[in-house]
């Protein structure tokens, strides 16, 4: 069937219809998304000029914090301008353009927390073949794969939402493009897209989610064989790297491990993984890690003189 498109644009409800609302949240969203893009990116300079962080845990905390940095910026500068304006729209092309890049650095940063779990194993359950293992390469092909991994990701979904005909509604419950929302709009039907949704996302997140409790029930297990100081060294980075997991991946779970349908909860589940979870990340890590915050004091330091 030939595709039918008489959408041009689609008009955004936001989270709030209160004027009053509007300018709270406006306020608080730019503080929360400075704060997110300082701290993400005070980090990535840190790694980047710190000869003392070049081992394979800093160099993908410092993916971690850019890909958060993208990640808040694919939707925060676009909620708040929303915010500003009593008729909130997004043009097709824009929305199609949203859809992707959320989904691609989503789908990339899933696949860094799992190889940062991979990282933490090797260094913790085998720590005399850490340096064979975790070389140069194998660290740089790893993060290579969590691209590759996140743009197909964002290439299925944005593939069948693409090819959806959209001629009717437009109006979308939500602050932001995002795939249940667009296929409420789609006029044909979308079941047997939804199931490659929940597939895609849902059942992605529960498998990898699921392999990451496990890689790190082992990584507890095994500390009983080190120190008393490499014990507490080890606690402190895994309770770090595991705040953040279920940070992130809660959320996905809850949102695509279920038919298609549009919740109440669903805004601010959204809020939480796109606004308040990048922002978070880099302060759980800097607050945990004595080597990220005497980097950065050196760093600054060094600026100064």
């Amino acid at each position: 069937m030939e595709k039918r498109n008489n959408v041009t644009e689609f008009v955004l409800l936001g989270l709030t219809q209160s004027n009053q609302g509007q300018k709270i949240l406006f306020v608080l969203f730019l503080l929360i998304y400075t704060v997110t893009m300082v701290g993400n990116l005070l980090i990535v300079l840190t790694v980047v000029f710190s000869p003392t962080l070049g081992a394979p845990m800093y160099i993908l905390l410092g993916y971690l914090s850019f890909m958060d940095a993208v990640y808040a910026t694919t939707v925060n500068p676009n909620t708040f301008i929303d915010l500003l304006y009593e008729k909130k729209t997004i043009s097709f092309q824009a929305c199609m353009i949203q859809l992707f890049t959320e989904h691609f650095f989503g789908g990339a940063e899933i696949l860094l927390l799992v190889v940062m779990a991979y990282d933490r194993y090797v260094a913790i359950c085998k720590p005399l073949h850490y340096v064979t293992i975790m070389s140069q390469r194998v660290c740089v092909l790893l993060l290579l794969l969590a691209w590759v991994g996140g743009l197909l990701h964002a290439i299925v979904n944005i593939h069948f939402v693409y090819s959806l005909p959209f001629c009717g509604p437009n109006v979308i419950d939500h602050f932001m493009c995002d795939m249940y929302p667009l296929l409420k709009l789609a006029c044909t039907d979308t079941h047997i897209i939804a199931v490659i949704v929940v597939a895609n996302d849902g059942i992605i997140c529960v498998v990898l989610f699921t392999l990451l409790l496990i890689s790190y029930g082992v990584i507890l297990h095994s500390l009983k064989n080190i120190s008393q100081e490499g014990r507490r060294k080890a606690l402190s980075t895994c309770s770090s790297h595991i705040t953040v997991v279920l940070l992130f991946f809660v959320p996905c779970i809850f949102l695509y491990v279920r038919p298609p349908s549009i919740l109440p909860t669903d805004k601010s589940l959204a809020v939480f993984y796109t606004i308040i979870t990048p922002m978070v990340n880099p302060l759980i890590y800097t607050l945990r890690n004595s080597e990220i915050q005497n980097a950065m004091g050196k760093l600054w330091i060094r600026k100064r003189t």
